[in-house]
């Protein structure tokens, strides 16, 4: 059954804390946009505060949420338990992005190891946590990190910052998405 609270409990943070890999999820206000659903891994997630949690986003192919971000503010971030009890957390709120350069990023990027290829911290304020049974998720053993998108990043080196003006600066509506 699901379970609304008012905030992440410090039994949700663990939760959160344990788990391998979340979803993001994000879409822009045109009816015929495209629903953005993105796996995130590696240590790139923090819970900040009760109502509060932040990611390091790394440079990818696209950079949807950042554009639906900019454009709305709506996100949803999801947990699944593949291993242990089953569970599904959703966390409902508003993003912004921080990139490098801005007012809180050195203070934002402290929270996460040094990745190559860090381009922004997206925020999340939390209005609604969910938990539902997560009676359908698959129990899985994670083998391992992948080190591809790192290694992509490293051999990128100086020229990240051309390639993400080129395919990060607009979603695949056309929304502009802020880049550094």
């Amino acid at each position: 059954m699901a379970r609304v609270h008012d905030s992440i409990t410090g039994e949700l943070r663990a939760f959160i804390e344990a788990q391998p890999l979340f979803f993001t999820a994000s879409a822009p206000l045109a009816a015929d946009g495209h629903v953005n659903l993105s796996p995130k891994g590696l240590d790139t997630l923090r819970v900040i505060g009760p109502n509060r949690v932040a990611y390091l986003d790394l440079t990818g192919s696209g950079n949807e949420t950042s554009a639906h971000l900019h454009e709305n503010g709506r996100i949803t971030l999801m947990f699944c338990a593949f291993q242990g009890p089953p569970r599904i957390l959703r966390l409902f709120g508003t993003g912004r992005v921080v990139l490098p350069g801005d007012a809180e990023w050195d203070a934002l990027a402290a929270y996460f190891p040094a990745y190559p290829g860090a381009r922004q911290v997206v925020v999340a304020d939390v209005h609604r946590v969910q938990t539902s049974c997560g009676f359908g998720v698959p129990r899985m053993e994670p083998a391992g990190e992948r080190d591809q998108l790192l290694r992509w990043a490293e051999a990128k080196g100086d020229a990240l910052p051309s390639y993400r003006r080129e395919k990060n600066a607009r979603s695949i509506d056309g929304l502009p998405a802020p880049v550094a």
